[in-house]
């Protein structure tokens, strides 16, 4: 069984950044404050910090691989490969893939969906990070609702969560570059597109009963599930009273607020934090957060997000580093299920990424360890090896 021990950095441990070493055995943490045994292979994180690999519960911009440009098409398993690549660079470990199905054609088709799912499936094994399979479900995709059920009792989906763009769609409809960018996405004519909504629209009675339908499919199969844009505190207690434990993206502060009474847990982007506000104008993420009314930050739409939000979060004193960190690996795992990562201790999956955090705001992933395989190193001379048995002199004549 492979061994790696990492020795001589600043890892978080609990709430505490603090020196020490790790023993990692075959897929999981081994020992803290170990000794380096002979014959491991060794990683020297002299003036890095080690921290628990990043748990990432909702990013999509793996879409931008399957379409670098509005109507290019590019292979499932090349896009995932390079969003394999991608997210393991920024320290992610755990990666959920937020796959929308939509009642639209193209990018987010069913046809995609399926896709995705069995090429995620088929290629898990080569992956370097843990990757599932999130699926986002548009709550007017009525035709999906048998399939999706399917799914959810086959064990396929392992994160469910219900959207609803309806009303943002058709108010983008008068809005020329929204609606532009729509249209190519589907691959349609805009006079298609038109009747396309009016039709998906004029179904709108039946929306309620199919999201029960599904919100017990999915508690029956122990899925965990999302609601997203949650509106008012009205509608995230809607999606509560089904099993929906998980605001994503609440659009304001009274939601939060009856989001974090109950306890849920409640995810925000990452993005919007570096980036110091939401790019739709809703929800700054930061302010959340000083409230306590964010628990989770995912990646969105940007990979490298949730490592630089962490430590903006610390730089802007509005968390210490220890604690922000559990924004994106302890608190995600919890709210996924995920009992065996997130944090540093012993019998955890030895998911360990080392940072070097010299330049403020500017966090540099140095190396990535994903189920105790060493996955990426950017410097090569912190490898060290112990030789199993001492060397024997040799005389010379």
């Amino acid at each position: 069984m492979t061994e790696l021990f990492i020795e001589g950095g600043r890892a978080l441990l609990g709430n505490e950044i603090r020196e020490s070493s790790l023993r990692i055995v075959g897929r999981e943490i081994s020992a803290l404050d170990a000794d380096h045994s002979r014959g491991s292979l060794g990683l020297d994180a002299d003036g890095l910090m080690v921290l628990p690999g990043i748990v990432d519960l909702h990013g999509d911009a793996f879409e931008r691989q399957m379409m670098p440009r509005p109507g290019i098409d590019f292979p499932v398993d090349v896009a995932l490969i390079d969003s394999d690549r991608q997210a393991i660079g920024n320290g992610i470990t755990t990666v959920y893939h937020a796959t929308t199905w939509s009642w639209e054609p193209g990018l987010r088709s069913g046809d995609n969906a399926r896709r995705l799912l069995q090429a995620i499936e088929s290629m898990r094994p080569q992956l370097a990070a843990d990757t599932r399979f999130h699926l986002r479900h548009e709550t007017y995709n009525l035709d999906a609702e048998a399939r999706i059920i399917k799914w959810l009792s086959e064990g396929r989906i392992d994160l469910f969560a219900f959207n609803d763009h309806m009303d943002s769609t058709v108010g983008d409809l008068a809005k020329p570059q929204k609606r532009s960018r729509m249209v190519e996405r589907t691959g349609l004519s805009s006079e298609a597109f038109d009747r396309l909504v009016a039709r998906v629209v004029s179904r709108a009675h039946d929306v309620p009963a199919s999201i029960a339908r599904l919100a017990q499919a999915a508690r029956e199969a122990n899925v965990r599930m999302l609601s997203h844009d949650d509106e008012s505190p009205d509608m995230r207690k809607a999606f509560r009273a089904q099993g929906v434990a998980i605001a994503e993206f609440p659009v304001n502060e009274k939601t939060a607020r009856e989001a974090a009474k109950a306890g849920d847990f409640i995810v925000f982007g990452a993005p919007n934090v570096v980036r110091g506000g939401s790019h739709t104008g809703w929800t700054k993420a930061s302010d959340m957060i000083a409230k306590g009314l964010c628990t989770v930050l995912a990646s969105d739409y940007y990979y490298p997000a949730p490592l630089l939000a962490a430590f903006r979060l610390a730089a802007d004193g509005i968390l210490p580093l220890a604690d922000a960190w559990q924004l994106i690996s302890a608190a995600p795992a919890r709210a996924a299920g995920l009992a065996d990562r997130g944090v540093l201790a012993a019998g955890q999956r030895a998911d360990v990424i080392l940072v070097d955090d010299k330049v403020p705001l500017r966090p540099r992933i140095v190396a990535v360890i994903a189920a105790g395989r060493l996955v990426h190193l950017t410097e090569v001379g912190r490898l060290r090896s112990s030789s199993p048995i001492p060397r024997k002199a040799v005389a010379v004549a």
